[in-house]
């Protein structure tokens, strides 16, 4: 199992269980802040089947088709370039894997100003893409059977602002093909 963005890293000790001692959960965070805080977790809770590497989830230090599945929880929309970390993805996944991702999505595009507003892109909004264009990049980096399993209104959560489309939590399933 590979986490993109692993962060705090409580995904990937969740997912060590899943796999057991016979299988492997790699991290992978851009921060060596989250990297230490990880390792010393790694230790603290006595678990060998988990590691974590520093590196950027548009260039994977991950050997090609390596990967059984891919999970990320609220990464992908603060990348730049989304094509490049969907590529990666499947350059990374064996053939028949799978990823699935939590992220924020949106129906509709955010005004320029909003866009170039830092502040909204740290708080995990502006990053954000249309739905439809985000599976778009998935597909055309040639993953298949996508599916948009569940969407959550982020109404209520995030103020909605003039410019702003509606904004949705949503749990996002392809595979690689075989």
């Amino acid at each position: 199992v590979l986490d993109l963005g692993s962060g705090g890293v409580i995904d990937c000790f969740l997912a060590a269980r899943q796999v057991g001692e016979s299988g492997y959960v790699i991290g992978v965070d851009m921060t060596p802040e989250m990297l230490m805080k990880a390792n010393a977790n790694k230790v603290k809770m006595g678990v060998h089947n988990v590691e974590f590497r520093r590196g950027q989830i548009e260039a994977l230090p991950v050997q090609d088709s390596s990967i059984d599945v891919i999970m990320s929880n609220c990464v992908i929309n603060l990348s730049p370039n989304k094509a490049d970390v969907f590529r990666e993805a499947l350059r990374v996944l064996k053939p028949g894997g799978r990823i699935s991702i939590s992220d924020i999505v949106t129906e509709g595009e955010f005004s320029d100003d909003l866009r170039a507003d830092a502040a909204k892109w740290a708080e995990c909004v502006t990053g954000a893409i249309d739905a439809n264009l985000y599976t778009g990049m998935m597909r055309e980096a040639g993953f298949t059977d996508i599916q948009v399993v569940d969407k959550a209104d982020a109404e209520g959560i995030v103020e909605r602002q003039e410019g702003m489309p509606r904004i949705y939590s949503a749990r996002i399933t392809a595979r690689k093909p075989e």
